[in-house]
């Protein structure tokens, strides 16, 4: 039990938080509960939480691109907000995607591997980026560039699996279907994760940001 002079600090964050912070949790919960929905449709292969656990993507999204609209509104920036939406980000835009293609049957050997290295490049990017954000801003309170494309743009490969939920192809009639190959299997499908993960780190490309 913390002291009643450590009381209030304890309960200080709360009361820290900016308006813009209050949006990034939505991101970051919206990331949860996709994940949820992916694993109940797992337990439960029910297509309405399967086409929940997508649709809450675009959702986050939209609560990630508010954020940062409020924080430059009321001229709010710090260091917190900044690790907070990394944080947000990497639930709602890398560890949500890859759960919702494990419900969707990318569950052989080699997809799981493609799985966890979209997410570790999606960590790394939003690491990288933090970093360097001080660099890239030249000054200014706004970032001009990004190096490697942003997570969100992950939110693409959620829709590709909600149209192959709408098309009744998911597990076995994924498109492309499966090879096996040596020990374990790949869905070629997961590829476009490891394409998404490659785009993110890479750093000779550079794309603006308005």
């Amino acid at each position: 039990m913390p002291t009643p002079q450590e009381r209030p600090r304890h309960f200080s964050m709360l009361r820290e938080l900016q308006l813009a912070d209050v949006f990034t949790l939505g991101n970051a919960a919206c990331g949860m509960a996709s994940v949820f929905f992916a694993m109940f449709y797992v337990a439960t292969p029910t297509p309405s939480h399967f086409f929940t656990a997508a649709a809450l993507a675009p959702l986050a999204f939209i609560f990630d691109v508010l954020d940062g609209r409020i924080a430059r509104w009321r001229h709010q920036h710090s260091a917190m907000g900044r690790e907070l939406d990394s944080l947000a980000d990497i639930i709602s835009f890398g560890v949500g995607p890859a759960t919702l293609a494990f419900a969707a049957g990318m569950r052989g050997g080699w997809d799981l591997a493609v799985l966890i290295f979209f997410v570790c490049c999606g960590v790394s990017r939003l690491a990288r980026f933090n970093v360097t954000a001080e660099t890239l801003s030249a000054g200014s309170d706004k970032v001009k560039y990004f190096e490697g494309t942003p997570i969100p743009t992950s939110v693409l490969l959620t829709g590709v699996l909600a149209w192959c939920a709408a098309q009744q192809r998911l597990d076995a009639a994924l498109p492309g279907g499966a090879w096996t190959i040596g020990p374990a299997e790949l869905h070629p499908l997961v590829l476009l994760f490891a394409l998404s993960g490659s785009l993110m780190v890479s750093k000779t490309l550079r794309i603006p940001k308005f």
